[in-house]
């Protein structure tokens, strides 16, 4: 029996091992939902963390939010994969688009319902980001101008990670009845600036492994300005992070500890550049998630931590 034939529940396995992997998502998330509220709690001056079913109904919501996006990336490109990737799940015929749909109608359902339930006052910053990301599984209405400027492209949907980030901070601030601080916005813009790290990272692409059709920043600007471009990303994020880590008084600890992943970071790129290979390739991609999830840690993560356990 062939892969398409199987069950439905291993059938949804391998799609999430290939497109979604659940653990590391979801390890993901509840760093990236952790973070965004202390970081919140910490510039506002407040003590402790929030409630932790507070917390954990945060992260389920964030959790699906971003299981929807990968959805509706499905949909949105359906076309393309069905052209120049015929191995995805997908046009391979592992998963049908109906399928997803319905796991997206079922995930939503229940988003709505625990928010609705349990922390209404959310609701609104949940239906801005929904309302981006139809927006984003239409392409603003104009596909064709935005797949012929990839600048523009990329930059329009990694708008949803900071909006994801307003909502996880939420949490915080929103449930208390407070304005949000003024160092959330460099919290944001970090977070943006992360998603074009690793947006930048995963498709930086050895010449043995670009595809037609397939967008890759190598194959648009030439391995050197695309891996010097990635690097120049990274030290963007660094220097916000820095004036974020300032908002919140933690001094030149951290300075030092973002300094040192940041600079851990680009050593993959300047191997890349001499030696574009698969392998380094990967070691970029990596790399671009571990700096991510560090950067996460030092502003609002591990800070935490260390209030709770002194307090």
């Amino acid at each position: 029996m062939s892969e398409n034939d199987a069950p439905y529940l291993k059938r949804f396995y391998i799609y999430q091992k290939e497109r979604f992997p659940i653990l590391m998502n979801l390890i993901a998330v509840m760093v990236f939902t952790f973070s965004a509220i202390s970081f919140s709690r910490i510039c506002r001056g407040a003590e402790g963390f929030v409630p932790w079913d507070t917390y954990l109904i945060g992260c389920f919501a964030t959790f699906t939010l971003f299981l929807l996006v990968r959805i509706f990336d499905e949909f949105k490109d359906k076309e393309d994969d069905a052209l120049y990737r015929k191995y995805l799940p997908v046009p391979r015929g592992l998963v049908s688009l109906k399928e997803l749909r319905n796991i997206g109608i079922v995930v939503g359902v229940l988003q709505i319902l625990s928010i609705a339930v349990f922390q209404l006052p959310m609701l609104l910053l949940y239906l801005i980001v929904i309302a981006y990301l139809c927006l984003m599984g239409v392409e603003f209405f104009v596909p064709t101008f935005l797949k012929k400027r990839q600048i523009l492209y990329i930059t329009s949907h990694m708008i949803i990670i900071p909006l994801l980030d307003i909502y996880s901070s939420g949490l915080d601030w929103h449930l208390s009845g407070e304005q949000p601080h003024f160092g959330l916005l460099f919290f944001f813009a970090v977070s943006f600036m992360n998603g074009i790290v690793v947006e930048f990272g995963r498709k930086l692409k050895a010449p043995a492994d670009e595809e037609e059709g397939v967008v890759s920043y190598t194959k648009m600007w030439g391995t050197k300005r695309a891996t010097y471009i990635w690097m120049l990303s990274v030290l963007v994020t660094l220097a916000l992070a820095t004036v974020a880590a300032n908002y919140a008084q933690y001094g030149l600890p951290a300075f030092i500890i973002l300094t040192s992943i940041a600079l851990l970071t680009v050593i993959p790129g300047f191997m890349f550049v001499r030696n574009p290979s698969k392998k380094v390739a990967k070691g970029v991609e990596t790399m671009s998630g571990i700096w991510t999830i560090g950067m996460y840690l030092t502003l609002g993560g591990i800070p935490m931590l260390m209030n709770l356990i002194q307090g």
